[in-house]
């Protein structure tokens, strides 16, 4: 069987890119050292053993191969990450990114430039690897050229009209064209010069740079600049000086593939309010229930009688992005709100309410989210930026607190419908307002909590705390007697009476403190009380 020359090319490339500090290492000679025996070195002479920072590889990728083709937004979305996750995700969403066919396995795009820096290091090493010379850059970022006029020997050369004209003596240089490269222009000329027989050849910031007369007294160079007429747009000072600066942008991302970027959706003149919230439940390792809430406001919507049922319908399409731009996930509904004729009135003066639950891994994401009202064609578009928290064992740590305009207990079977966390039916309130004499429910979900091994009942202190002003009005302990379980899951789920409560701005706390393990924590949130 043969082997396949692409996978070995491209296995070669990884090595030689994973490899470029330490070959440059190996390849400068050291000076000859007599061994000494550890007992009578010194201390501060002996090797020591330093362990590798975890970051490094993800470091060393952004900085050395990755800088070729990451954009400057891909690069300050990357010097925000925190985590080796985050960093991971954001490079394979780089890569998916440049994907032609990202509904497949294969990644051409990253397969193609592997195995151009597998052919640059062959061709272009001098002094160090070929794929960090100006050729292998450019060989690397924008692929082969169309043509190339190679000077390997320089020597005598007849200058065209565009470059002034006569002759001279050169360096050892090559022209490089390219018909068309997507953001640079098209008949691009780039041209390299070898000015010290190193066998590295530089990028030329003019076409003088090669002229090895240009110094020499008595053989003063042509100036081109002496005929103006003679010279092609890109000849001139700033042409030459805008290619330069192309070059050294990384390659265009084509938004025409599936893995471009998203275009911004274009709305009309009749829009349509509406709120959007994410909250987090931890599910698993790396695995996190991330919950949407679109709340609407019942008097923008349209109802129409059907039958007598008045009915109001929503379209919603909302779409996951996640770093660099990368779709990864999508969802799309249409809702309908209903009432009675003789409720309208009333209907009118409450909220609807859409949930959408999918599963995320921890890092940074956004959410577009667009609303249309069928009957009246009104539309809104929301976009809201997120982190998905990452939970880690043996730590103290909730989901998001969750202000409930409903909160329910259900009995007998689990059910999968809206809204419903567990054995609970949470709904949120996004406004956090609240009319006087309205229950205002509270949830939240806690992990990692000590046990008590005598009683095998939480070894937590929980406190729910109502303050207004500053003042603390309310503070009621969480009774754990009847809860005899060891999972690492506790819910926290109360409905505080209003009717008492004056008009204006609250804000309710929980606070948490572990027995066991020493931990505390305080979750807090706002909302309004009016008359």
């Amino acid at each position: 069987m043969k082997p396949d020359l692409r996978f070995v090319t491209l296995i070669l490339a990884l090595l030689f890119s994973s490899s470029a500090v330490a070959l440059q290492a190996q390849e400068a000679p050291k000076p000859t050292q007599v061994r000494q025996s550890k007992s009578t070195q010194n201390p501060e002479d002996r090797d020591r053993k330093i362990k590798s920072e975890p970051n490094d590889a993800y470091t060393r990728w952004i900085n050395e191969e990755g800088s070729l083709i990451t954009t400057p937004e891909e690069r300050r979305a990357y010097e925000k990450l925190t985590t080796n996750e985050e960093r991971e995700q954001l490079i394979g969403e780089i890569w998916r990114r440049r994907d032609p066919t990202p509904d497949t396995e294969e990644n051409e795009y990253r397969d193609a430039f592997y195995e151009r820096i597998a052919y640059a290091n062959e061709h272009f090493t001098s002094g160090k690897l070929g794929w960090l010379t100006d050729r292998g850059r450019i060989y690397v970022k924008f692929g082969k050229p169309d043509e190339v006029e190679s000077h390997p020997a320089g020597g005598q050369y007849e200058r065209p009209a565009n470059e002034g004209g006569g002759s001279t003596t050169t360096y050892p240089f090559e022209k490089w064209f390219y018909r068309y490269i997507n953001g640079v222009g098209s008949g691009v000329e780039i041209e390299f010069v070898d000015a010290t027989g190193s066998g590295e050849y530089r990028i030329a910031r003019d076409f003088n740079e090669k002229n090895a007369l240009a110094q020499v007294p008595g053989y003063a160079s042509v100036d081109p600049m002496m005929d103006a007429a003679y010279l092609r747009p890109g000849d001139s000072p700033l042409g030459r000086i805008e290619l330069l600066a192309n070059l050294e942008k990384a390659p265009q991302v084509d938004s025409r593939f599936p893995g471009g970027s998203t275009p911004t959706p274009s709305l009309d003149d009749n829009p349509l309010n509406f709120d959007i919230r994410a909250d987090f439940f931890r599910l698993a390792d790396n695995r996190v229930i991330t919950a949407f809430t679109v709340q609407t406001e019942n008097k923008d919507l349209v109802f129409q009688d059907s039958g007598g049922l008045q009915i109001a319908r929503l379209n919603i399409v909302g779409k996951i992005i996640g770093i660099a731009d990368r779709p990864v996930g999508r969802f799309e509904d249409v809702v309908t709100t209903t009432a009675m004729k003789s409720e309208l009135t009333e209907a009118l003066d409450r909220r609807s309410a859409y949930a959408k639950v999918t599963v995320l891994r921890p890092g940074n994401y956004r959410v577009d989210v667009w609303v249309r009202d069928v009957a009246s064609g009104a539309s809104g578009l929301r976009r809201l930026g997120f982190q998905v928290p990452k939970y880690e064992d043996g730590k103290l740590a909730t989901s998001s607190m969750i202000l409930a305009a409903k909160l329910e207990k259900l009995e007998g079977a689990l059910s999968t419908s809206q809204f419903v966390i567990g054995d609970t039916k949470v709904i949120p309130n996004l406004t956090g307002s609240y009319r006087r004499g309205e229950p205002v429910g509270v949830y939240l979900q806690l992990y990692n909590a000590g046990i008590d091994q005598t009683t095998l009942r939480p070894a937590v202190d929980v406190e729910y705390l109502l303050s207004k002003d500053g003042k603390e009005l309310m503070k009621q302990p969480e009774d754990w007697r009847g809860v005899s379980e060891t999972d690492s899951r506790l819910i926290l789920s109360r409905l505080l009476d209003t009717k008492t409560l004056a008009p204006g701005d609250y804000e309710v706390s929980i606070r948490v403190h572990d027995r066991v393990s020493g931990q505390s924590l305080q979750q807090s949130a706002k909302f309004t009380l009016a008359p």
